[in-house]
């Protein structure tokens, strides 16, 4: 319970390096605030925009991410593909 408290407050720390518009992106198309994952054209819906302009918007806020102190904790809660 702990680690998942600790991980909530880490993945909000990363969003909160994002503009609002991104940071709403990302938290619909992972279902971070619901637990529903959402399309590109569900979420340009919800927005009033083309699906290739949340696509857009996604790839650019993957590109703000990367390499950025705050997200690099978020590593820790990765397990590695060969371990399965």
């Amino acid at each position: 319970m702990l680690n998942r408290m600790s991980m909530k407050k880490d993945v909000h720390q990363a969003l909160d390096t994002l503009s609002p518009r991104e940071r709403q992106v990302v938290k619909l198309r992972f279902g971070i605030d619901d637990g529903r994952i959402r399309t590109l054209q569900e979420i340009g819906n919800i927005m009033g925009v083309s699906r290739e302009r949340i696509r857009q918007i996604e790839s650019g806020a993957f590109r703000k991410l990367r390499g950025k102190k705050k997200v690099k904790c978020l590593m820790d809660y990765l397990v590695p593909v060969g371990n399965w």
